[in-house]
Formats: C-alpha cells, sequence, structure tokens
C-alpha cells in the first residue's frame, strides 16, 4: 500500500527535479552561446580593423588638443589654450543626439564595450 502512495509522489518530484535540471543546463548553454558569440564578433571586427585606418584617425584627432596646448606652453601663446577651451565648449553644445553618435563612432573605433563607459559618464 505505501508503494502505491509513494511511486506517484516519486515520479513527479523526479520529473519535477529532472525539469529543473534540464532548465538551468539551458541557461547555463545559453549564456555560453552569449560569451562564444561576443568573442567570435570581437575577433572579426580584430581581424577587419587590422587595414583600417580608423583607429589611427581618431588617435590623432583625440591627441590634437593635447599638442596644441604643450605648443602653447611652450611658445608661450596663451590665446591658443583658449581656441582649445572653445572648442569644447562649441562641443558641448552641440544636440546630444550628435554628441551620442561621435562618442559610438569613437568608441567603436577602440572596442564597442567602450562606448558603454563613455555613455555613463556622459550622464553623470
Amino acid at each position: 500500500m505505501w508503494q502505491a502512495l509513494i511511486s506517484p509522489i516519486a515520479k513527479i518530484a523526479g520529473g519535477y527535479l529532472k525539469n529543473r535540471g534540464e532548465e538551468k543546463q539551458a541557461k547555463h548553454d545559453q549564456k555560453m552561446s552569449i560569451i562564444k558569440n561576443n568573442a567570435n564578433w570581437e575577433e572579426q571586427m580584430a581581424a577587419a580593423s587590422g587595414s583600417s585606418w580608423k583607429d589611427e584617425f581618431w588617435t590623432i584627432i583625440l591627441a590634437v588638443p593635447v599638442v596644441a596646448i604643450s605648443y602653447a606652453a611652450i611658445t608661450n601663446d596663451p590665446t591658443l589654450v583658449e581656441s582649445v577651451k572653445e572648442s569644447f565648449l562649441a562641443l558641448d553644445e552641440l544636440p546630444d543626439w550628435y554628441q551620442y553618435l561621435l562618442f559610438i563612432a569613437i568608441s567603436s573605433s577602440f572596442g564597442i564595450r567602450g562606448a558603454t563607459k563613455l555613455m555613463e559618464l556622459r550622464k553623470k
């Protein structure tokens, strides 16, 4: 008699545990697939940027203010420093959507993960 009662309960419990295990395995497989896809995408982007000059372009553009301020300090030309400051103020007055697109374009050159960090900095 006990066996007649325990057997169906054991089957239900076993089925529940099996389904739960399968669900956890499916979640694990999904996470692993995302990790593999991200790695493949990063490899493809690295290979594509091998013949691209956009990294160098944005590096030069980002270095221009530093070079200008250094040159101003060497030549004792404070007007150049003021010009750099005015340039940054002008960039700050651009529409937000344009600034976001600029951030994305630059960060995509250095890696898409940088875009997230730039956007977080922009929100502060």
